[in-house]
């Protein structure tokens, strides 16, 4: 019994004094070490923290005088890489910027609308004209097959250029930079030409006969815009520019802003296009306002006095232009019909006996 007792107190001493014995050299330079990496962190640990989401945890660490501080990751790894991405893409807009310049030269103003302003310019490299769009919002982003989200302004215009064959009813695009601030569309200018509104009003007098020649170009296109699955949404007289360096003025749609891929379905955010279905509030189907649109150009192309306007005329204040033909006068009012669903189609009104 004694020699057991004798055993349990050696074992209890040496217990006791591997307790009380000092840190060694080595136990000091890896605690160093650790404080250290927690401190100043490398590439490495700051991308795996940003990574595995462990922003929100805390390590506890032992200081040199016993006192205790709390290291979060947020103090450390996520915070550099942050500011070492926002310095990459400062970068990479600065490097657009320069391109961008390099190859374009921009001019004078030549238009401006409500997200953006448009300039004339030239190609450095031949002086080809062209047209330079700067957006400051843009509304609607596509998300293209790699699933990179792009503007859809852009997405259509590629889509466009791509399936174009011969003479485009359409402005092509040439180029499109993302700048900080801003989106940048770089877009040929034919020459001469002018919007279908400026073209009118210098023109005076409005034939009737001229007019069929517009619509039947602006018709083709919508029918061409539909197979390709893309509504336009704002076909007015600004957004038609007329070719007139031809015998025959030629009719290019531009300004696909507010334009989007037709999913078949209805729109509701109108952004304040003028048509019965924003003063319904039942939304915009491709076919049937797209129709009304295009009743709406030919109404403003032979009225001599004033533009149409939708409220007045579902408050039935605003009459038909006077002096056109029968035929021209019910494709006119085929196309503005108050309800959606009482319009014709695109293909019914290529096939209507005035465009023949």
């Amino acid at each position: 019994m004694e020699v057991l007792t004798r055993a349990a107190d050696k074992l209890n001493i040496s217990w006791l004094a591997d307790r009380q014995q000092p840190t060694t050299s080595d136990d000091n330079t890896q605690e160093e070490d650790h404080r250290g990496a927690l401190n100043y962190p490398d590439n490495d640990s700051a991308s795996t923290s940003a990574d595995t989401g462990s922003c929100n945890t805390s390590v506890e660490v032992v200081g040199r005088r016993g006192n205790k501080r709390k290291v979060t990751s947020t103090e450390s790894g996520p915070r550099r890489k942050r500011k070492r991405r926002l310095v990459t893409e400062d970068r990479q807009e600065e490097t657009k910027q320069k391109e961008f310049e390099a190859k374009y030269e921009e001019l004078d103003p030549i238009g401006k609308g409500g997200w953006g302003s448009v300039y004339a310019g030239r190609r450095r490299v031949d002086n080809l004209p062209v047209a330079i769009k700067h957006i400051t919002e843009v509304c609607y982003k596509h998300v293209d097959i790699k699933g990179k989200p792009i503007p859809s302004e852009v997405a259509i215009m590629l889509n466009l250029a791509a399936e174009s064959e011969g003479a485009s009813p359409y402005v092509s695009i040439l180029d499109w930079y993302q700048l900080e601030g801003q989106l940048v569309l770089v877009m040929e200018r034919p020459m001469p030409a002018k919007d279908y509104n400026m073209y009118l009003h210098e023109k005076r007098i409005k034939e009737e006969d001229e007019a069929k020649i517009i619509l039947r170009q602006l018709v083709d296109a919508a029918l061409d815009l539909e197979s390709k699955n893309i509504f336009h949404r704002d076909i007015k007289l600004e957004n038609l520019l007329i070719e007139t360096s031809l015998d025959v003025p030629r009719v290019r749609l531009i300004d696909f802003g507010a334009s989007c891929f037709n999913n078949k379905r209805i729109y509701t955010d109108l952004l304040g296009l003028d048509c019965p279905e924003y003063h319904m509030r039942i939304g915009d189907r491709a076919g049937p306002t797209t129709v009304f649109q295009i009743g709406v150009v030919l109404y403003d192309a032979l009225h001599t006095e004033k533009r149409f306007d939708t409220k007045s005329f579902i408050q039935g204040f605003q009459c038909l232009p006077n002096r056109i033909s029968k035929d021209c006068k019910d494709f006119l009012q085929m196309c503005l019909r108050v309800h959606p669903n009482d319009r014709p189609t695109l293909e019914q009104l290529r096939n209507h006996q005035w465009l023949r």
